[in-house]
């Protein structure tokens, strides 16, 4: 990881930038109050998250190609459709009902419930938690605009629900929870976190004074072999989320699409400098402390740590594979198929959305999807082919 912007960035403007220097500030006075240093995973909650300054938080436009980055229901109606019909057979096994964590601008679930309308599998109600006012704000217009109709069954929540049964959806949600630092070494443990110096926000280590962040450290270093001067990620809020989703969770299955490895290649030996990664109108880096609340800060995701803290928590593993396998398995090509080849117009376009959508060259490969769930009686369509639980 360097600490140095790559050069290539692009300037902000006049009040982004001031936008920028406030979060900084924020930060700075944080950092003083908890004694001079705090853990990377609080400098990033800062980061995405800080009230009315943090990237998610704030009005900057992160989606689409006026953003910093594309997701896959941004990309392409097909995403949403086809995933929609996964949810009308985990609906059909438990409950009508689904819960929408982090929505982002509001389209995935937009064409999700156009879909299950047309196979008249509309939900009772659909939940959607999201922590940015802005983004609810969106979320409500694009949904308002294009499913006026279907507005009584849409609800926002600012909290997880006491009890919960049918489908839950998180696309690209883990990749954006904050991630604690760790530095192995021949002969000891170090987290990164962040302190103050004359010229900025700068890393520092510390000993690891965290139990949780310990244990899970040397769990690590002993079941993978780590060189000296590894440096990873661990994400312990993953954790507080799935044990908070099982507990709500009675009957039916949440499904998690994001980008990640399971943890013999996460903590791949020639993976040294950890999966840190940053989008900046368009353009991946590894500087973290470039402009705070202007960039997306993300890591990938760890799954067989996932995988491991769900059946901890008594849910069961229904499916792990890449997200070709499972669009396919769903049936994302004969939903191509519905418009002519001869249609130029619109055919073109969908079939490379298609082949950005399954590509392993593209999001096919590296997105992965995993199903966790309780008391579901039938196996999920996805997970047909291309099962991947051996590489957790």
């Amino acid at each position: 990881m360097t600490t140095s912007p790559a050069t290539s960035l692009p300037e902000p403007g006049t009040e982004a930038a001031q936008h920028s220097a406030r979060l900084i500030d924020t930060i700075r006075h944080d950092i003083a109050a908890q004694g001079g240093w705090i853990s990377f995973a609080r400098y990033m909650e800062l980061a995405l998250y800080a009230p009315g300054l943090g990237y998610y938080t704030a009005g900057a436009h992160k989606f689409g190609e006026s953003g910093d980055f594309i997701t896959a229901p941004e990309l392409s109606p097909l995403f949403g459709r086809t995933l929609a019909r996964q949810l009308a057979g985990i609906m059909a096994d438990s409950a009508p009902h689904i819960l929408e964590l982090g929505a982002g601008s509001g389209k995935l679930a937009a064409d999700m419930l156009n879909e299950l309308e047309q196979l008249d599998c509309l939900p009772d109600s659909y939940n959607i938690l999201e922590v940015s006012a802005d983004l609810r704000a969106r979320q409500q217009t694009l949904l308002h605009q294009r499913l006026p109709h279907l507005s009584d069954r849409v609800h926002w929540l600012d909290t997880l629900p006491e009890t919960f049964s049918g489908a839950v959806v998180a696309n690209e949600v883990l990749d954006a929870l904050p991630v604690h630092l760790v530095h192995w070494q021949e002969d000891a443990l170090a987290e990164i976190g962040v302190a103050w110096a004359e010229h900025g926000l700068v890393r520092q280590e510390r000993a690891i004074s965290d139990v949780a962040l310990l244990q899970a450290a040397q769990k690590i270093g002993s079941a993978n072999e780590l060189s000296d001067h590894y440096v990873s990620e661990i994400c312990l809020a993953a954790h507080g989320l799935i044990n908070s989703l099982s507990s709500r969770l009675t009957h039916g299955a949440m499904l998690f699409i994001d980008y990640g490895f399971g943890a013999r290649e996460f903590y791949h030996p020639q993976r040294n400098t950890g999966t840190l990664m940053c989008h900046y109108r368009h353009r991946a880096h590894d500087d973290p402390f470039f402009l705070p609340g202007l960039q997306d800060i993300t890591a990938h995701v760890n799954f067989t740590d996932i995988a491991e803290c769900g059946i901890d928590a008594g849910l069961e593993l229904l499916g792990y594979t890449n997200q070709a396998f499972f669009l396919i398995n769903n049936g994302i090509t004969e939903l191509l198929k519905e418009t002519s080849p001869e249609n130029l117009l619109y055919y073109l376009p969908l079939s490379a959305q298609l082949q950005k959508l399954t590509s392993p060259a593209e999001m096919g490969e590296l997105f992965k999807v995993m199903a966790l769930g309780k008391n579901m009686a039938h196996p999920l369509s996805g997970f047909a082919r291309g099962d991947l639980t051996r590489m957790l």
